[in-house]
């Protein structure tokens, strides 16, 4: 085997290989076991099997290493960009706004978002109102989009939910 094939199939081996990794941690950190558990012994395998041949190589370069390297890298981006795609979750947000965009929110529920509200005071001692919403990661750009056409200075922190229970969802 050459070293151009060998650094090849080790490169794109890793991609698959963190790829699989890094998907395995979102669906354990979203407790979904049983289909964490196959692609971990999938994901095993492959490391193994690269691992095994990176070792045992009688050529000697460091291009071994690059590659290795370089394929866990582009593993990593590969997998966290699949997992945000492929797997949908559940997030809260909670938003201050100034007390004057009261009247507003209703635009917010109008566009299916479920929304508890509750009176607070800010830094400077000025009436506030702090949104609880919570909702599929997939309609969060729009939510954003409608909370800074009502304030473009909303303050907005947003969160992973791992359970819900009741409650109204878009």
């Amino acid at each position: 085997m050459t070293l151009l094939s060998m650094c090849m199939i080790i490169f794109f081996a890793r991609i698959i290989d963190v790829s699989l990794s890094t998907i395995v941690t979102v669906l354990t950190v979203k407790n979904k076991r049983i289909l964490a558990t196959i692609l971990g012994f999938i994901d095993v395998i492959i490391w193994f099997l690269v691992v095994r041949e990176a070792l045992t190589t009688n050529i000697k370069s460091i291009w071994i290493a690059i590659s290795y390297a370089l394929g866990y890298a582009i593993g990593t981006f590969t997998g966290t960009t699949l997992s945000n795609k492929l797997i949908n979750g559940k997030i809260s947000m909670q938003v201050v706004l100034d007390k004057k965009s009261e009247e507003k929110i209703n635009e917010i529920r109008n566009k299916g978002f479920a929304v508890s509200q509750v009176n607070c005071t800010g830094k400077d001692n000025t009436s506030k109102l702090m949104l609880f919403i919570e909702l599929d990661k997939k309609n969060l750009n729009d939510l954003k989009t409608i909370i800074n056409k009502i304030d473009e200075n909303a303050f907005m922190v947003i969160n992973e939910t791992k359970y819900v229970v009741n409650g109204f969802f878009k």
